[in-house]
């Protein structure tokens, strides 16, 4: 007999041959007092069922303002959306109105949050927190509902889950609050998990564990994984294909083992040099000069200008497409893009 629970797998939708989520050319910004603060300026990325992709990129690129943008929680005003697409299963959810948007959110698209202890509310048991994710998207009672949040801590191998069930935020690790975290956003198994800086304030450790356990749960369950992250070292053994973001555009994408092997773009060979090495011992980190731009007052030209150690009068004054990256032969590099006037010096070459 299947139960109100069980809902969620049977109403499933059917395989779709094209990618669970296309963003296209989609643009967010801020009203403030001071001016509009142009966070995303015409992004366009995909992923499919079974895919990882990660964005990369500094604080303020743009990258938590894209996942929230695709997930309907900005607050508008004083966000607001001039232009883009953000299709779900070829469905621009932009169009949808705000209850066709809820159902989507949560049941097909879920997200994890960065800070799972302000995430979580304190004065409910997670057991309670897990258990009205049921109750409000089926017809689970509270005894089903408390049933399937111990079957979630388990999988998301918490210790002790049906002892713990009825525990309170602050009484687990950082850690364990993550995985809870983790669970919330499987619990009606959606077909797309957005990830969003999963392993901050995390030890090393811990970062392992919880990447190992979410790479394991979307290849279990073949969903499509976003991975925001501004740590290269975080996804490097994850993600499929990576996009970097920067002043709010996406300046290069590759194939994760291409990007790590040969960047094309002066900022992400910048911030892969920034990467602590065990065989450069003594020898001073590199850090790129410079801050990330006052989104209120971009440079013209290439946002990226002003800290480029290959920059020259072009940069200063063009905006670079998102060039097709290709072979000394001119071959296509399928998935490789770079928004760099010299990506082929770059891709070759040092940061300089």
């Amino acid at each position: 007999m299947t139960t109100a629970v069980d809902t969620t797998k049977s109403a499933r939708q059917a395989p779709y041959d094209g990618p669970l989520l296309d963003v296209r050319d989609l643009h967010v910004e801020f009203v403030t007092r001071e001016g509009v603060a142009r966070a995303v300026n015409g992004v366009n990325y995909s992923v499919s069922a079974g895919e990882t992709l990660a964005v990369l990129g500094e604080s303020g690129s743009g990258k938590s303002v894209t996942a929230q943008a695709i997930m309907g929680i900005l607050d508008m005003p004083p966000a607001r959306i001039p232009k883009g697409e953000i299709r779900y299963r070829g469905q621009d959810m932009l169009a949808m109105g705000k209850e066709e948007r809820r159902k989507i959110r949560g049941q097909k698209i879920a997200m994890i949050f960065q800070d799972a202890l302000s995430s979580l509310n304190p004065v409910l048991t997670v057991g309670f927190q897990l258990g009205e994710m049921f109750r409000a998207h089926t017809d689970a009672s509270r005894k089903e509902a408390k049933a399937k949040a111990v079957e979630l801590m388990d999988r998301v191998r918490i210790p002790a889950a049906k002892d713990r069930v009825g525990d309170y935020p602050h009484q687990f690790s950082g850690g364990m609050r993550q995985r809870i975290m983790i669970a919330m956003a499987l619990a009606l198994e959606p077909d797309l998990i957005i990830a969003d800086e999963p392993t901050t304030a995390l030890d090393v450790t811990v970062q392992a564990q919880v990447m190992d356990l979410l790479a394991e749960l979307q290849a279990e369950y073949h969903m499509g994984l976003i991975l925001i992250t501004h740590d290269l070292g975080v996804v490097a053994d994850v993600a499929d294909k990576i996009a970097v973001m920067y002043a709010g555009r996406i300046v290069e994408t590759a194939p994760v083992h291409e990007l790590y092997a040969s960047p094309a773009h002066p900022y992400t060979r910048g911030l892969l040099d920034s990467i602590p090495r065990l065989d450069q011992k003594g020898q001073e980190l590199y850090a790129i000069k410079g801050l990330p731009p006052n989104l209120l007052r971009i440079p013209p030209g290439c946002a990226f200008n002003p800290r480029c150690p290959r920059a020259q009068d072009i940069c200063r004054g063009e905006v670079p497409e998102l060039f097709q990256v290709t072979e000394d032969d001119g071959t296509e590099q399928p998935g490789r893009g770079s928004a760099c006037f010299f990506w082929k010096e770059t891709l070759h070459g040092s940061r300089s």
